[in-house]
């Protein structure tokens, strides 16, 4: 399994979106980044990401799982663009402000801070760890 980071502008698509659908998902669409591109293709199932909300809030929220692998991207009009489908599994008991996460030793290599225009990044192990322990999740 592998470990992602998917950011949202929560007045576009939030947490709470993402909760409402339940457990058939949603697609992640609109990427029209070629290396946000090419970590939406290497994504397989069961893999788990962050769902940041950025621009408003900048913070991790929730967690969400890859349950379809990447097809075409419906909304692209043009370009070779693709999507992956997700599903809400939990919210952080305490969302992890942006701040918070520049502050940690332990996360300063992390792509949100040293890419932080990527949309769909990779997360290492001991970075997710270390994220949900922050977070109030067991690690």
């Amino acid at each position: 399994m592998r470990y992602w980071l998917l950011k949202s502008e929560p007045n576009v698509f939030s947490w709470q979106d993402q909760v409402l659908r339940g457990h058939s998902g949603e697609p992640w669409t609109g990427v029209r980044n070629h290396s946000a591109k090419l970590n939406l293709m290497a994504m397989k199932t069961g893999d788990k990401a962050f769902f940041y909300h950025s621009n408003i809030g900048k913070e991790i929220v929730g967690i969400v799982t890859v349950i379809r692998e990447a097809y075409p991207d419906p909304t692209a009009t043009e370009g070779p663009w693709v999507c992956v489908d997700v599903r809400a599994e939990a919210a952080l008991p305490t969302p992890l402000p942006l701040d918070r996460i520049r502050q940690d030793p332990d996360l300063q290599d992390m792509a949100l801070i040293k890419l932080s225009r990527l949309s769909v990044q990779p997360v290492t192990e001991d970075q997710w760890r270390r994220v949900q322990q922050l977070s109030g999740l067991p690690a």
